[in-house]
């Protein structure tokens, strides 16, 4: 009934203007700048989505997250959520973000509910235009990994990603070898930061907003 309630307010909240750019700002890597669709001038970006899983376990709301296998990439050994580039066989973006999900750790897409979109976030390093798109299961997950991909799958409570205390300041390396600082969220021994991080600050401001006293 509890995890009901706050999927029925989630799903409205949802519906309402989203936070965007605000949310995004507040885990905004340093000296970056926020770049929406119409203020790209180059070449065209490449659209992808990301897949934001709740599903039940103990009795509590999780998401998952992946942390991706090294490789010849801007985003080697990165936490994300799952997802990956829309492929013509891609019905549109949420169908891109189920096909992803379903690869990469074996997620069963046929029992997920579309919730709903939070805000495309542009990645000017790879020129990705991702979209986040969250969905519910009833069902318990066991994830099979794809290890062509994915290094493992990091499970993460809403009440652990709520909390305050997990938001932290730290020097990353990036392509180039070069360092940067970045503010990130610190899941047991795991960094989130970068594009994961400012989509992660807006479904945490969408979260808080759809019922406080449920969260």
């Amino acid at each position: 009934m509890f995890i009901n309630k706050i999927i029925t307010e989630l799903k409205l909240e949802l519906l309402k203007d989203l936070p965007s750019n605000k949310a995004h700002q507040r885990m905004m890597p340093k000296n970056r700048i926020l770049v929406s669709y119409d203020d790209i001038t180059t070449e065209i970006p490449k659209l992808s989505s990301v897949l934001i899983l709740l599903y039940p376990k103990n009795n509590q709301l999780f998401t998952v997250f992946i942390k991706r296998q090294e490789y010849e990439g801007v985003h080697s050994g990165q936490i994300a959520f799952p997802g990956g580039k829309y492929e013509e066989k891609d019905i549109n973006l949420i169908n891109t973000a189920l096909r992803e999900g379903n690869e990469e750790i074996g997620i069963d897409v046929s029992a997920i509910e579309i919730l709903g979109k939070l805000s495309e976030l542009f990645i000017p390093r790879s020129n990705f235009m991702v979209l986040p798109v969250i969905g519910y299961t009833p069902v318990p997950q066991l994830f099979t990994i794809n290890h062509k991909e994915v290094n493992k799958v990091i499970e993460v409570s809403l009440e652990e990603l709520l909390s305050p205390n997990n938001i932290s300041e730290n020097e990353f390396i990036v392509i180039g070898n070069k360092k940067i600082i970045a503010p990130c969220y610190v899941f047991g021994n795991h960094k989130v930061w970068g594009a994961t991080a400012m989509i992660v600050s807006e479904l945490i401001e969408v979260l808080k907003a759809s019922d406080k006293s449920v969260i």
